[in-house]
C-alpha cells in the first residue's frame, strides 16, 4: 500500500451505523398537516435535489416538502418545526462504536481526516456537537457546496481544505451516491465499508458495480495506513 496523507470519510453509514428514518419524522409530518407516507415519498424522490440545496434554506425546503405531500401548514408552523427536524435526523444517527478510536489512531499517525456528506441542512447543524467533530480536519457538506457526489468538485473541495492531492487520499464509504467510483475518478483510492448492519441502510444511488478493496470495520481502515513488512 502507498503512504497516504489523508483519509476522507463518508458520514451516514460510514462514520455512523446504518440509518433508517425513525418515528419522529412521522410526528413532524402530522404536526404540519401532511400524511407521513406521502412525506416519505417526497423525501425519497427528491433526496439529491434537497442535498444540493435546490429548494433554498432549511425552512424553505421543509415547507416545499410538506406542500408537495399535500400539507398546508399554518403560519409559523414550519419555523416552529425546524428544531424537531434537526432532532429527528440526530436521533437517526448513531456513531459506529469504533469511530472515535479509529479517527484518533489515524490522526496519531500524522494523517489528516475529513468527511464528505451528501446531506440536507440538518447535518451541518448537529455534526459540530458530535464527539467526532474535533477529530475531523475538514467537513464538506453537499447542501453548502451545491453539488453532490460523484461530482468531482465535492472531492476536490476536501483536498483543498486538507492541503493534499487526491492521490494522497484514501476514501472510505458505504457506496451511496456512486461515491466510490467518483472518488476513483478524481484520483483517490476508494475503499468500500461492508459492515453487516449496512444491509438495512437507507441509501440512494448505490455504487453496485464497485469491485475494489473492502473493509468490514473502521478499525481495518487504520491497518491500511501501516506499512507492510518487508519481504525477505
Amino acid at each position: 500500500m502507498p503512504s497516504y496523507r489523508a483519509v476522507v470519510f463518508d458520514f451516514f453509514g460510514t462514520l455512523t451505523r446504518s440509518v433508517q428514518r425513525g418515528p419522529q419524522h412521522a410526528a413532524i409530518a402530522r404536526s404540519l398537516g401532511a400524511d407521513p407516507e406521502a412525506v416519505v415519498g417526497v423525501l425519497d424522490r427528491t433526496f439529491r435535489a434537497r442535498a444540493c440545496g435546490r429548494y433554498g434554506s432549511a425552512e424553505a425546503t421543509l415547507r416545499w416538502v410538506i406542500e408537495q405531500a399535500g400539507g398546508r401548514p399554518r403560519p409559523g408552523a414550519i419555523r416552529a418545526a425546524m428544531p424537531a427536524r434537526v432532532d429527528a435526523l440526530r436521533a437517526d444517527t448513531q456513531l459506529r462504536p469504533e469511530a472515535i478510536r479509529a479517527l484518533t489512531a489515524i490522526r496519531s499517525r500524522g494523517v489528516r481526516t475529513a468527511v464528505i456528506s451528501d446531506c440536507t441542512h440538518e447535518l451541518p447543524a448537529f455534526l459540530p456537537s458530535l464527539p467526532v467533530a474535533p477529530l475531523l480536519d475538514a467537513q464538506i457538506f453537499s447542501v453548502e457546496l451545491g453539488v453532490c457526489k460523484p461530482d468531482p468538485e465535492i472531492y476536490l473541495a476536501a483536498c483543498d481544505r486538507l492541503g493534499v492531492a487526491p492521490a494522497d487520499c484514501l476514501y472510505i464509504g458505504d457506496g451511496g451516491s456512486h461515491e466510490l467510483t467518483g472518488a476513483a475518478a478524481v484520483g483517490m483510492t476508494p475503499v468500500r465499508l461492508t459492515a453487516p448492519d449496512l444491509a438495512n441502510h437507507l441509501v440512494f444511488d448505490a455504487d453496485t458495480n464497485f469491485a475494489g478493496r473492502t473493509v468490514r470495520s473502521l478499525t481495518e481502515v487504520v491497518a491500511l495506513l501501516d506499512p507492510m513488512p518487508a519481504m525477505v
